[in-house]
């Protein structure tokens, strides 16, 4: 994965020699790989990289950076054309759906090594990497946790889980899940529980490993899926309650989310009268998003939309989630359409250059702190073993159902 460094310093050298007026650097988003305060060298150096690096592209490559289209975990010829299509139109990176370790591996080394900027390498793990990948280690679903499950004990599994995606190249876990299910709830499986203290207890603790392993977090699905019926994959869901009551428990664990200054949020597929009376799926509000998720809670990490070829998106496009104030696209139904919609947006003045300039530059800054990690130097593709597994992931699994 040095290969990505590689990358970052032509960059920075071709930058190094324009002129002219660089735009403001980003606003220092919240503090990533679960440190409550970060060392000002290195959000210094991240910002100007960032700035610099989002100057030197054209807008329609900035506007690439944005999106993140899903692709199976397969080393398949046909994948790997796919990926080299999206990594020559620089778009910020991928997301991994089923297949295996050997498939994830090559895909993010591939990714990586034909990508103009450092990519990101997500994946929905959020009970671990066998959730997509068929011969990872394997966790219980969230719903199965032992109520004996402790803080440490999660926070033991999120850095095992890291572990495993440092592995393979992988920089981004989609999850945890922060949703307060409901007893029957459609959630309950995916959740931690119905007590949004506990939630928010075992899913940050969760995240902290996670960050402290060098792999951003993503807590899903803003504001909240716990009381919702629909699933999004087939429409909308609508949550039925006042702000009051999504403040004590659809929010909390969001709320403390953003008090613990993690990487990033995933707005569902969720209308909401209360809050929204446009009744717009979250991912595409900016009453949700700008309003609530920025301005009220403060939120200054990375906002991605749940997959957008699900139907709960249904009528709505990239532009209207960029115009709400999402960071990254994920899954659009057609990536290249999708960017050049934006394109058209940005060039009719529906959206502001400098709007498409502070989501790239934001992107920009959590992918210099992730890639200054050990992660860009992982071994290639061909030293990682067939299985991640280890002792100390069967022990973890074995205690999150137990308890012990």
């Amino acid at each position: 994965m040095k290969v990505r460094w590689f990358w970052m310093t032509v960059v920075l050298l071709l930058v190094a020699g324009c002129r002219g007026r660089r735009p403001a650097a980003p606003e220092t988003p919240s503090g990533p790989l679960g440190q409550t305060a970060v060392v000002s060298d290195m959000t210094d150096d991240a910002a100007r990289w960032a700035d610099s690096v989002c100057a030197a592209l054209t807008l329609r490559q900035k506007v690439a950076q944005l999106f993140l289209p899903a692709v199976f975990a397969s080393d398949d010829l046909w994948t790997l054309r796919r990926v080299r299509e999206y990594a020559d139109s620089c778009i910020g990176g991928i997301v991994l759906l089923k297949g295996d370790t050997r498939g994830a591996s090559a895909l993010a080394d591939s990714m990586s090594a034909w990508s103009r900027v450092m990519p990101f390498v997500a994946i929905d793990a959020e009970w671990g990497l066998a959730m997509r990948l068929a011969d990872a280690p394997g966790f219980p679903a969230n719903g199965s946790i032992s109520p004996e499950a402790d803080e440490q004990l999660m926070y033991d599994y999120g850095r095992e889980l890291a572990r495993e995606c440092r592995l393979i190249g992988v920089d981004m876990v989609l999850g945890p899940v922060v949703d307060v299910t409901v007893p029957g709830g459609l959630m309950r499986r995916r959740s931690f529980g119905e007590n949004p203290r506990r939630v928010a207890d075992l899913a940050l603790a969760y995240a902290r490993g996670l960050e402290d392993g060098d792999v951003l977090s993503v807590a899903k699905h803003f504001p909240g899926h716990g009381s919702v019926s629909a699933d999004s994959h087939e429409r909308k869901g609508v949550i039925e309650r006042s702000l009051h009551e999504m403040d004590s428990v659809d929010l909390y664990p969001f709320r403390r989310w953003v008090e613990q200054r993690l990487s990033g949020v995933m707005a569902g597929h969720l209308a909401v009268p209360s809050i929204d009376p446009d009744m717009r799926p979250a991912a595409v509000s900016p009453t949700v998003i700008s309003d609530l998720l920025r301005d009220d809670l403060g939120f200054t990490g990375l906002v991605l939309t749940d997959a957008l070829n699900m139907k709960g998106a249904e009528g709505y496009g990239a532009a209207d989630a960029v115009m709400a104030g999402a960071d990254i696209i994920v899954a659009p139904a057609s990536t290249f359409n999708e960017v050049e919609s934006v394109v058209q947006a940005v060039i009719s003045g529906r959206i502001t250059e400098s709007g498409i300039d502070a989501h790239v530059r934001r992107i920009l800054f959590y992918k210099y702190l992730a890639g200054a990690s050990g992660l860009r130097s992982r071994p290639g593709r061909d030293s990682v073993p067939v299985s991640l597994g280890s002792r100390e992931a069967e022990e973890i699994s074995g205690r999150l159902v137990s308890g012990s």
